[in-house]
């Protein structure tokens, strides 16, 4: 199997603007995430519709596809890369431009995902554990996802699921294995097709997560287990705590 992974990636971000080509490390975030992907996917690319990110990527010596500016989501932008780059590619992996700790082992659990013909869509989610806060586990900008015993996604939310109604909170996470969700998507590139064209559904409006359009239209989602921490950008605040990881990573 041929897997294309495509970093969606906009300049104009609510919360953190020219967020891909922050400073971390260095590098811009982008290149980052870039060099975390080539190489363990058949290929590469940033799909942007900005070409300040274009000039950026061309910079470092990435590949990268220009794109609409009037995408709502990244899942939209990774089909239309698709349909730009040539060469044939059965799974697109959607890795998004935030995540410049993204590792190999990750990368190739996903694409253990469809060692199962009969997977659609694949992603992964990684265990809170005992030592978590709750403070981590009520973060409303960390979704959690609820597995049923086969690995599909029953369900993601914002809010904490499921919900101990016999325990206090503070011995939520001692009982339960929650999960949390790690933004990668892949999927075959005949679904990516069919989901991009789907209109946006009521679960997805409720709760500002794009996966629930694809359970809500009965997609399955595989999802593939990651003990690995990764750090997402969404904040300056963000990019200030990814340097100091960056730091510990070097000594």
């Amino acid at each position: 199997m041929r897997f294309l992974g495509i970093i969606p990636a906009r300049y104009a971000s609510t919360r953190f603007p020219a967020k891909p080509l922050a400073i971390l490390g260095g590098k811009p975030v982008i290149q980052r995430v870039y060099e975390q992907v080539a190489g363990i996917l058949d290929d590469a690319y940033v799909a942007t519709d900005d070409e300040r990110i274009e000039s950026a990527v061309k910079a470092f010596g990435g590949k990268v596809v220009m794109t609409s500016t009037k995408h709502n989501s990244g899942t939209d932008r990774c089909y239309e890369a698709l349909t730009k780059i040539s060469g044939q590619f059965d799974v697109v992996v959607n890795i998004q431009g935030d995540e410049p700790f993204i590792q190999p082992s990750q990368l190739e659990a996903l694409k253990a995902c469809f060692d199962d013909s009969q997977t659609q869509i694949a992603t992964l989610v990684k265990p809170f554990t005992a030592e978590d806060s709750f403070e981590a586990l009520q973060n409303i900008n960390s979704p959690k996802v609820v597995l049923n015993k086969n690995h599909h996604a029953m369900y993601f939310s914002r809010s904490i699921i499921p919900y101990q109604r016999n325990a206090e909170k503070n011995v939520w996470l001692e009982n339960h294995v929650y999960y949390k969700h790690i933004g990668l998507y892949a999927y075959r590139s005949e679904v990516l097709k069919e989901i991009t064209a789907l209109p946006q559904s009521s679960l997805e409006l409720a709760e500002s997560l794009e996966q629930l359009r694809w359970l809500e239209n009965g997609y399955k989602i595989k999802v593939g287990i990651s003990n690995v921490e990764t750090i997402g950008i969404d904040t300056p605040e963000d990019l200030a705590k990814a340097e100091e990881f960056l730091n510990t990573l070097k000594h």
